[in-house]
């Protein structure tokens, strides 16, 4: 496949999941952008290769990088961020500080977790509802992550980010307990007609 068929196909899938994640029509969408519904439905269905234009006016009206948009790694993506890449916010003489140790771009519901995994032990997760992202700390020890098949190691003081409509799982195959926080954002359900 060339480069164009590859970001062809990259932004028919993401445009279609961010509209999905928004909540938006055909319709919505096309009156947020200035840009034809019928050129959507092109775009959605890789019919055509949109001008550099119009992509930046889906991704303003989608709330999203023109970067996230055009994405054309495949399968599920999942970041990891070291210790050393988290960001301190602020921090006082004391010694109280914020740190902001991962981020994403979702929105609707959210939950917080507290994992503690004894050595030799995990836990298996089904695919969750598309647009459904997890957010990892780990505090202590070692988690051995496995999403959709690829495994990743990521130690205390680590963070992890990755969409969770895939299987998953969470590992502690080290010989001291692991311990992570976990945030869950869920994609809102839709009503009818909406």
């Amino acid at each position: 496949m060339s480069d164009l068929d590859q970001l062809t196909q990259s932004l028919a899938r993401n445009l279609k999941r961010w509209r999905g994640e928004r909540g938006f029509t055909l319709d919505a969408l096309a009156a947020r952008a200035g840009v034809s519904r019928g050129m959507i439905i092109q775009i959605e269905q890789a019919r055509t290769n949109p001008s550099v234009g119009t992509t930046v006016k889906l991704a303003d009206a989608l709330g999203i990088s023109i970067t996230t948009l055009l994405d054309y790694e495949q399968g599920t993506q999942v970041r990891l961020v070291p210790a050393s890449q988290a960001v301190r916010m602020w921090s006082t003489e004391a010694g109280s500080s914020t740190t902001l140790l991962v981020g994403a771009e979702a929105r609707g519901p959210i939950e917080l977790w507290s994992w503690r995994l004894m050595p030799g032990e995990g836990s298996a997760s089904d695919p969750h509802p598309e647009g459904t992202v997890e957010l990892l700390h780990v505090t202590e020890g070692e988690l051995t992550l496995v999403v959709d098949g690829e495994t990743h190691l990521v130690p205390a003081g680590a963070s992890a980010t990755f969409e969770a409509h895939v299987p998953h799982s969470y590992r502690n195959d080290g010989s001291e307990p692991a311990a992570l926080t976990m945030a869950v954002t869920i994609p809102p359900v839709r009503r009818e007609g909406k």
